[in-house]
Formats: structure tokens, sequence, C-alpha cells
């Protein structure tokens, strides 16, 4: 039978086409093979637009990114075997950040499940453990029950990845007695507690150090608006985890920074000293709360939160609030917190710890030119980061208006991840400014997606931080190995500019300061895509740093070991 005929009977790879549609989706990122070819002949002539990535991750990131820009549903494609193993560390990311995906795996015939036939994998199994549900479609009539269900779960509370694997024959089969595709319904979170909802502004009304601890959760159930209300009505002061930048401007002047490893003096005093803790929409994941044992002592606790099963489950919340976060902030937005001598001690922290961007020398300073491009870019640029250093100083020195502008790979730390992400958002928000900081490291891992920004034309702007190492290993092997570095040397990388060049960007370098205003204005001002190559410092380190295992208290600023060093050197030259 061939398929490709036009106005064929519909199959069941017909038949999803037009549920994809149904479902709203209109693009899609992929990487076709054997077992998925049916449902690639049927994107002919569907009305969705496929994008051809290079790596089947790069598929999975794309989608990622483009679900996390735009608060839709991430759909990603690839063939069985390794098609499918290659979209593993995307979907996991996916879940540990409460991204909503769709990933669709072709897989052998049915009848040859379990045999070992040629790219056969149980990529059913692989993932259930990253996923927040999985089907392995056995018959054309699952269909209908099998799609639906699996964007009600991608987008229902706490959103997440679910997976459709699908063996050939299901593709193949006639799905002429299907009835069109009808999405489900997403039944809504309910409100908290009404009685705990009380029991919450008594506490608030009571506090005298309360801090705001706000979080991921905030942006996901688009509380936004409500958050900005409550943290404005109440006047406490506001602390936010690498997730939740954004949900508060940064100039706000009860925004004490980012909390935790590499957040702010400000905002992790104020946590320790807090008598009351409001956490709206967080975690307490180790990289916010240090050593856990030590966090926030004497801090009550109201947690807010849609997933209940994350309220209490490293730190015991005085006050529950599972449930709608938007709600639940509307309730707690009251009369403002009588604790003005707390708000004043704060704002004067915030004032007296705020980041200096006077590094001596002529090298180029990361956090300073991370500073200056945050202020020329576009009203509601999105940038997107890799992980290591640069990510860090992404958080610390880069300013947002909302968290979707933020897109960052918080709990799986991706390398790689920046690359394709900010490919996806730039397809979810084609008339906004997209930028990629990453780092050398983290660029190399997906580089070939490339050559799909080029072939599509998109305009990401592109900030490649080079120290020529693993920045951030090194800086850890530096202050907790005994600087016994190994294999974090990148000494030969490629030449970024020519690179890209050759995949047809546009590219510059810049080694010393005084380009940084001329290189950002030819950045933004290019047409497409463009690539700016920046030379830094490679022993630049990212302060300040709580190190592992330590309350947030105690924070560093520089190298103890190369402090004591000096001041016994110092010591030993007589007078």
């Amino acid at each position: 039978m061939n398929t490709s005929t036009p106005g064929a009977p519909r199959n069941g790879a017909r038949w999803l086409t037009q549920a994809l549609e149904a479902e709203g989706v209109q693009t899609l990122f992929g990487y076709p093979g054997g077992t998925i070819m049916p449902f690639y002949d049927a994107l002919v002539d569907s009305s969705l637009k496929h994008i051809l990535v290079r790596h089947e991750q790069g598929a999975a990131l794309a989608a990622n990114g483009y679900a996390r820009a735009s608060g839709k549903v991430g759909v990603c494609v690839a063939t069985s075997g390794p098609g499918a193993s290659n979209l593993v560390t995307g979907i996991a990311d996916a879940m540990l950040d409460s991204v909503p995906m769709v990933c669709l795996t072709g897989q052998v015939g049915t009848a040859l499940l379990g045999t070992d036939a040629f790219q056969e994998l149980d990529v059913f199994g692989m993932t259930l453990p990253i996923v927040k549900h999985s089907w392995l479609v056995r018959s054309v009539d699952e269909l209908p029950q099998v799609v639906a269900e699996a964007f009600r779960v991608a987008r229902e509370g706490r959103p997440g990845p679910v997976l459709i694997d699908l063996p050939k024959d299901v593709q193949l089969a006639s799905a002429a007695h299907l009835p069109d595709h009808v999405p489900a319904s997403v039944d809504p979170i309910p409100a908290p507690a009404a009685e705990a909802l009380a029991e919450a502004l008594v506490a608030i009304a009571q506090a005298e150090k309360p801090v705001i601890y706000g979080g991921g959760g905030i942006a996901l159930a688009d509380a936004v608006g409500e958050f900005r209300q409550f943290v404005e009505a109440t006047g406490i002061p506001t602390v936010l985890t690498l997730r939740g930048l954004g949900a508060l401007p940064a100039n706000h002047p009860q925004y004490l920074g980012m909390l935790g490893m590499h957040g702010t003096r400000a905002a992790n005093m104020a946590v320790q000293e807090a008598d009351l803790l409001i956490v709206v929409g967080a975690r307490f994941d180790d990289r916010a709360t240090g050593k856990l044992a030590e966090f926030a002592p004497f801090a009550r606790v109201i947690h807010l939160d849609a997933d209940v099963y994350e309220i209490s489950k490293l730190r015991g919340a005085n006050i529950a609030l599972p449930g709608n976060v938007r709600d639940g902030l509307v309730a707690l937005t009251g009369e403002r917190a009588n604790c003005n001598t707390w708000r004043a001690r704060c704002a004067a922290n915030r004032e007296k710890f705020t980041a200096r961007y006077d590094a001596p020398g002529e090298q180029i300073y990361a956090p300073r030119l991370l500073k200056r491009l945050s202020e020329v870019a576009p009203a509601d640029t999105v940038i997107a980061c890799d992980v290591g250093q640069h990510q860090m100083w992404v958080a610390q020195h880069c300013r947002f208006n909302h968290p979707r502008n933020h897109l960052t790979s918080g709990a799986l730390g991706t390398m790689g991840f920046g690359l394709p992400a900010a490919m996806g958002a730039q397809f979810a928000c084609p008339d906004r400014t997209v930028v990629l900081v990453s780092g050398d490291g983290s660029f190399m891992m997906n580089v070939q997606e490339l050559v799909t920004i080029a072939r599509c034309k998109l305009p990401v702007k592109i900030v490649l931080l080079d120290n020529s190492s693993l920045g951030m290993v090194r800086q850890w092997q530096e202050l907790f190995h005994a600087e016994r570095y190994s294999e974090i040397d990148l000494s030969d990388n490629p030449d970024f500019v020519a690179l890209a060049q050759v995949f047809g960007i546009k590219a510059r370098r810049i080694v010393d300061r005084n380009d940084v205003e001329d290189g950002l204005a030819e950045l933004f001002d290019a047409p497409g895509p463009m690539l700016l190559h920046v030379a830094i410092d490679a022993r630049a380190n990212v302060w300040p740093l709580v190190p592992p295992n330590n309350a947030n208290s105690t924070m560093l600023d520089s190298n103890p070991a190369h402090a004591k060093a000096t001041q016994e050197s110092s010591n030993a030259i007589p007078a």
C-alpha cells in the first residue's frame, strides 16, 4: 500500500497529525528514522511546522525551551532505538523542572516487540522514572484516549513530560473509523483550605521578620501578577530561587536577590534571620537551602504549592497550603505587614552588599558584560543559558521582567541545554529578541544546532564566554580539591568565530573591555543570528559562594586559602 498517495485513507499517523493540530500544536522538533516514517509521511499533508534538528537531544531541548518560553506544551519526535534514547536527557530535564512536553517515539511493529529487532529499545521502561506518564500504543483504537490523556497529563497540576511510543504498524493501521480528536479538559487545582489560609494571615500579621521565598511554581501557575500584588500589599522582603527569577522586577525595593549557593548576601542573611518564611512555589532545593538543618533556623514556615508532595518533603511546614497558587496568593493579599524596622534593615543590607563591577585590568569582566547586555537588550528579551559559571553570572547580573524570559536548566543542570532551548524559544516568540549566553564547554555539546539556526534564519544572538576551561569544575577544584586540577583544560577550543562563519552565522571576537559596548551594539543590530565570542579570564570565579554542606550564612567572596597565604606572606615580610 502506498501511504504517500494524496487523499489516501486516514491511517494512525494521519489521525495523529490531526490530533496534534486539534491540541493547538503548531511547531514540533524532531529527526526522522525507520519506525517513525509513517508519521513523517503524514506531516506532508498537515499544517504542522516540523523543525529538523541535527541531533535528537536538540529536539527534546528545543521543545523544552519552546514550552518554557511560551507556557504551551512542547512536542518532540524521534525514531526508535538510538533516536529515542537520544531524547532522554531532554525529557529528564523537563521532568525535573516541571516543563510540559509530549514526546513521540517510533517503535518496531507490535509483532516484533521483545524480539531484539533492529533498533528496538524499551523506551517505555527506560523513561518511566523521568516522565509523568508513558504509553506504548498496541492498537490504533487506543490512539484517541492515549493522545487526549497525554496532553491532559502534561498540562494538568504540576506540568511535566509524557511519552507516547508508537509501533510502526499502529501508525500504518486504518484509522478511518476513528472520530476526530477532541482535547480533554484539564481539571482545575482547588484553592487551599480556608482554615489554613486564615491561620496563615494571622501568622503574617504577627511576624516581626517575615520573608517571602518564591520559586518556579509562580510562573507554572501563571501567578506572576498575583505574586507581585501580594508582595506589594504586604511589603514583605522577598527572595527568589534560580527558577523564580523575574517573578519580581529586579529593581523592586523589597527584592533582596536570589538566595542560595550563589545568592546575594542580603537574601541569605534575611532568610537566616527570618521568623516567618512564606514559601510560594518552591521546593527547598539543596542549592537554595545549603545545609538544610541550618536553613532559616528561627522561622516558622507557610508553604503554598500546587504539588502536595513537595510540602513538608524536606522542611516541615507549620502551615501547609496545598492548592492553586494563584488563588492562595489572592487570599493572602491583605494589609501591610507590621515589620517596618525589618524592612528597612533588609533594604540597607541590599544596598550595602550590592554587586561591584569595577574589577581591575583590561580584560573583560563577565559580570559587568552581562549587566550591560541586560541593560541594552530590548524589553522582554528572552535569555537562555547553559550550565556552569556563566549560568550563575546570568542569574546574578542579568535582569528579568518575567520568569519565562529566563531559560535555565535548574534541577538537572544540563550542559548543552542553551543552544537548542534558545532555538525553541525563538520559534515560540518569533517577534522577540532571544539571546543565548553560553560557555565554551557547554556550547560544544550541541553545537550542531547552529545549522538549524542558520537554515531557519533564526535571529538568535549568541554570547559565548570563553575561559578555555570547564570554569565551574575548575573553581571547585581550586576551592575544595587543593587546586589539583583534573581534566578541565579546554585551551584547544576551535576558533569559534570561524566555526560560526562556517555554519553561515555572523561572528565577532572581543578581548578588551573597551570593545564591549561596540560588540553588544553590533550583536543586537545584526538582522539575523550572530555570535559574539568573548574572551574572559580563566581564573575568574563566581562570588559569593556558599561551600557545600554549609549554612547559607557561610558565604565566601574569595578563595580562603589564597587569602591565608597572602596574609602569611605579608606577616613574613620584615617591618
